[in-house]
C-alpha cells in the first residue's frame, strides 16, 4: 500500500543557532558576504553538508532574517541547496511565501556562490528584491558540481524582472571554500553520480 508522508522535515546544523545568535546586524555586502562564507566553512567543517551558504537580510536595517546551508548530502533531498533554505526559512519566520509581499521590508539573498539552475529559478518567485554573489558558477563547475542549465546572462534576466544584483563579492573567499572542499574529499554529487 502507498503510504505519503504528511509532511516534510528537515533539520538545520545544530551549530547554526549559536552562530547566527553571535551575529545579527551587518553593514555592508562585503560583512554580509563574510558572515555567508564562514557558514559554508564550518558547514564543511562540521560534516553537516556542501561548501554553500547563504542568507536573507532585510535590505533596510541589513538585520539578518534566516540563514541557510547546503544539506543536499546530509538530509539526503535535492532540493535542499542553501538558497532553497534560507529562502524556505525566510518564508516561514515571516508568515509569507512573497518575501516582497506589501508590507514587508525589501529583502535581499546572499549567497556563497552564483545560484544554480533550481535557485536561479527560485529567486523571481520568492519575491526578494536584490541578489548579491560571491563565487561564480564556473568556480562550482570546475569542482565538479552541475549547476544545471542556466541562463548565460542571468543576472541581465533577473535585473529585467527588477531584482537587483551584485556578483564577485569576496569571490577569492568564497571559491577557497569550494576548493577547501574538494581537497577534503568532499562528495561532489550531481544527479547522476558515477
Amino acid at each position: 500500500m502507498f503510504k505519503q508522508p504528511n509532511n516534510i522535515i528537515f533539520d538545520l546544523p545544530k551549530w547554526i543557532i549559536e552562530y547566527v545568535n553571535n551575529r545579527t546586524i551587518f553593514t555592508n555586502d562585503s560583512d554580509k558576504m563574510a558572515f555567508v562564507i564562514k557558514a559554508s566553512q564550518r558547514n564543511v567543517d562540521a560534516g553537516t553538508g556542501g561548501p554553500f551558504a547563504a542568507a536573507i537580510f532585510n535590505s533596510e536595517t541589513d538585520e539578518l532574517i534566516s540563514l541557510g546551508v547546503n544539506l543536499v548530502t546530509t538530509q539526503g533531498m535535492s532540493i535542499l541547496h542553501a538558497e532553497m533554505v534560507a529562502i524556505s526559512l525566510a518564508q516561514r519566520k515571516l508568515g509569507s511565501y512573497d518575501l516582497g509581499a506589501e508590507g514587508l521590508p525589501m529583502l535581499e539573498l546572499a549567497t556563497t556562490t552564483e545560484p544554480c539552475a533550481m535557485c536561479f529559478g527560485a529567486i523571481p518567485w520568492s519575491g526578494v528584491q536584490r541578489v548579491v554573489a560571491g563565487a561564480r558558477d564556473e568556480d562550482a563547475r570546475h569542482i565538479g558540481f552541475d549547476e544545471g542549465p542556466k541562463l548565460k546572462d542571468w543576472v541581465a534576466a533577473l535585473r529585467e524582472r527588477n531584482i537587483a544584483v551584485s556578483v564577485d563579492v569576496k569571490r577569492d573567499e568564497a571559491k577557497s571554500v569550494l576548493e577547501n572542499y574538494l581537497k577534503a574529499s568532499g562528495r561532489i554529487y550531481n544527479s547522476r553520480e558515477s
